[in-house]
């Protein structure tokens, strides 16, 4: 069965890409943005030359809270999650019993006893499920839907974030951190 637009779920900033043209389209089960009255090429050149911001609500948010909360999910990736320092983040991947390959994922400790997790969109639900069934009674596992997720890209993405979140620009690769903008 396919998704129709009254099925399809909307993003948290939905009004907003309406409201500014975008053309809409089904995604992952989502009502998503995949252009807007500029065109492609000009948004392409655009973040290629300044900075980009696309809206990958889509994708699967959650918490992982808790003492046991590293090595809980260290048991599902074969990544080390326990020396992680706080503020840096990896690339993982989940893994079945087996050791199979179930998706791929990013990872951040957000504190000592947090890790926050996004998971992609087409798979988000059987991810968080296998999460929630492997390690739920180890951590909290808390999904997080009602947040967006923005990805903001190119090469003055730090200038224009900075100027809303003044010490962003001090992040490296694969660091992150907790500002209010």
């Amino acid at each position: 069965m396919s998704a129709t637009p009254d099925t399809l779920l909307k993003v948290p900033l939905n009004d907003l890409h309406v409201a500014l043209g975008a053309r809409m389209v089904p995604f992952a089960g989502y009502s998503m943005p995949v252009q807007y009255p500029e065109g492609l090429i000009a948004e392409h050149k655009h973040t290629r030359t300044a900075a980009g911001l696309f809206d990958v609500s889509h994708m699967g948010q959650l918490r992982l809270v808790g003492p046991d909360a590293a090595a809980a999910f260290e048991s599902l990736i074969p990544m080390d999650v326990i020396d992680l320092p706080v503020g840096k983040q990896r690339y993982g991947l989940l893994t079945n019993d087996a050791g199979g390959i179930i998706d791929d994922l990013m990872f951040f400790r957000k504190a000592a006893n947090e890790i926050f997790v996004i998971v992609n969109g087409a798979c988000k639900v059987g991810d968080i499920a296998h999460i929630q069934a492997q390690i739920g009674t180890r951590c909290q596992v808390i999904p997080m839907p009602e947040f967006a997720l923005l990805a903001l890209q190119g090469p003055k993405a730090v200038n224009a974030l900075s100027r809303l979140a003044p010490g962003v620009e001090k992040l490296v690769f694969m660091t992150g951190g907790n500002f209010t903008v």
